[in-house]
């Protein structure tokens, strides 16, 4: 599959996906519709009824279309992880500082595909993937709270993956903190935010298991145990102390490990940017 095949493969952008989600709301509706399940599978069994129970699992997805009202999304996007997922960042998101952090992450839209993004500068320079905004020309970005811009592309490191956009607006952004450089320690707790699947604005949490080599890259590349998809592509990895120590590129199928989150180092991008 070329790279225009796959890019065409990617969700779409449309008006919907700018609804935020009201993460608190969210995990409340959640938790209740839970509670609710697992009280009236307990009188069932109880009473030895022979009929079917209603699915646990059903509750949960009533839930999350009524917290979110995207019913036509349902075919394509509802199952049982990536409703463990919405649950983990409405989880996350009652921290202010991941709220702080969704301020200066964005959603990159091209013709046919999306990803993610995030400023590292007031005066909106944002890093991303390359893959993300290969062969395109003109590009726009969506901040949470500052809204629509439009962006040029500045500079692109093929060799790793990585590009830098820049924000056609003389206004200040809100923006992330760069670590020094990446430690990459096995089991080192890591947080991301990222537009996976039909939503914005989506925290998650993870472990770093530690480096690996693909066959393509000259450079290893990091390996996080996390719930990563498509659309992810461009999210900041960030360390417990709030700086940004890589971003996340793709998924592998790994041997020992499984499917696990891949993520180039921010050293990366120091050594290619001088």
């Amino acid at each position: 599959m070329d790279k225009k095949e796959e890019k065409k493969n990617h969700d779409v952008i449309d008006d919907d996906l700018y609804e935020e989600l009201d993460d608190e709301e969210l995990y409340e509706l959640v938790q209740e519709e839970r509670r609710k399940a697992l009280e009236k599978d307990r009188k069932e069994k109880e009473e030895s009824k022979s009929k079917r129970p209603f699915p646990k699992w059903a509750f949960w997805l009533i839930a999350v279309v009524m917290a979110f009202n995207m019913v036509a999304l349902i075919p394509r996007t509802f199952s049982i992880p990536a409703i463990d997922f919405l649950l983990t960042s409405a989880k996350l998101s009652t921290s202010e500082d991941i709220q702080t952090y969704k301020e200066a992450v964005v959603v990159i839209e091209t013709d046919d595909s999306k990803g993610t993004g995030f400023a590292i500068s007031r005066d909106g320079t944002i890093l991303t993937n390359h893959h993300v905004i290969e062969g395109e020309e003109e590009l726009t970005v969506a901040f949470s709270e500052e809204g629509l811009f439009s962006a040029e592309i500045k500079d692109t490191y093929p060799q790793v993956d990585l590009a830098v956009l820049e924000v056609n607006a003389s206004q200040q952004f809100p923006h992330l903190t760069l670590a020094d450089e990446t430690n990459g320690e096995q089991h080192e707790a890591i947080q991301f935010i990222g537009n996976p699947l039909q939503f914005n604005h989506v925290a998650n949490e993870g472990n770093i298991i530690g480096s690996t080599q693909l066959e393509d890259w000259e450079e290893e590349v990091l390996m996080i145990e996390a719930p990563v998809y498509r659309g992810n592509s461009g999210s900041p990895v960030i360390n417990m102390e709030g700086e940004v120590i890589g971003v996340i590129f793709a998924t592998l199928n790994h041997d020992i490990h499984g499917r696990v989150g891949l993520f180039v180092p921010i050293d990366y991008y120091y050594a290619y940017k001088t």
